[in-house]
């Protein structure tokens, strides 16, 4: 560490990025507001004379950040925002989050995060992204299964999931009376004593006409009834 050692901390937003600059005795030398531009960001780093430490927190832009800012700077800090616990303390701003980082970082009290090369960074967003899509898969598939048994129709397993292939015999659109549209139920043929339903019938017995036909039902009780 040297005298011309500039600590500089970055608290980086979607629109801004709150700057603090601090010298090695903690002296603060220059406090700026700019763009969330790498740019501009890299313009201003290459502004100051000297060593120069940077530290930002791990979020949404870290990963371009640290790609744009590590050649021109001596040090570089992604740290981990959870780990600190000065940034939690006093009041909160921008400019006064940056201050502490930079702060911090010349005391050497960050707990710093891995950004790895670049093929690490490539490794790491597509194990994040698959573990996303396998979250989003799970919520689909209950918010489905929720909505058959909001409408009184079990659905154990997952061929509730496979898709409606011509000539099958699941379908969800109801028949007239609030029977469901089913070859099953189509084919019992209310009035013929010789048809059976070999699925789950999911009619009400107030709307069906009484005639000869009966139904069992699939389950661990059968039985028969008369519609």
């Amino acid at each position: 560490m040297t005298t011309s050692t500039k600590y500089i901390g970055m608290d980086v937003h979607k629109e801004s990025t709150s700057i603090a600059v601090r010298n090695s005795v903690g002296k603060i030398l220059m406090e700026c507001v700019t763009e969330t531009k790498a740019r501009t960001i890299l313009e201003f780093i290459n502004g100051l004379r000297g060593e120069v430490r940077v530290t930002f927190e791990e979020g949404t832009w870290a990963a371009g950040l640290y790609e744009v800012l590590k050649p021109h700077v001596t040090e570089l800090v992604v740290c981990n925002p959870r780990k600190t616990a000065l940034l939690k303390e006093g009041s909160k701003s921008d400019q006064i989050d940056a201050r502490k980082l930079a702060e911090l970082l010349r005391l050497n009290h960050l707990q710093p995060v891995y950004q790895g090369e670049n093929g690490i960074r490539t490794l790491k967003e597509l194990s994040r992204s698959s573990l996303t899509i396998n979250q989003d898969l799970t919520r689909v598939m209950n918010r489905l299964k929720a909505l058959y048994r909001g409408g009184g129709i079990p659905c154990p397993g997952n061929q509730v999931y496979a898709p409606i292939r011509k000539g099958s015999t699941r379908s969800a659109k109801p028949a007239e009376g609030g029977a469901l549209n089913t070859p099953s139920n189509n084919s019992l043929g209310c009035g013929s004593g010789a048809s059976r339903c070999d699925g789950i019938c999911w009619w009400k017995a107030r709307n069906t006409r009484r005639g000869n036909c009966s139904a069992r039902f699939r389950g661990s009780v059968r039985s028969e009834r008369r519609c």
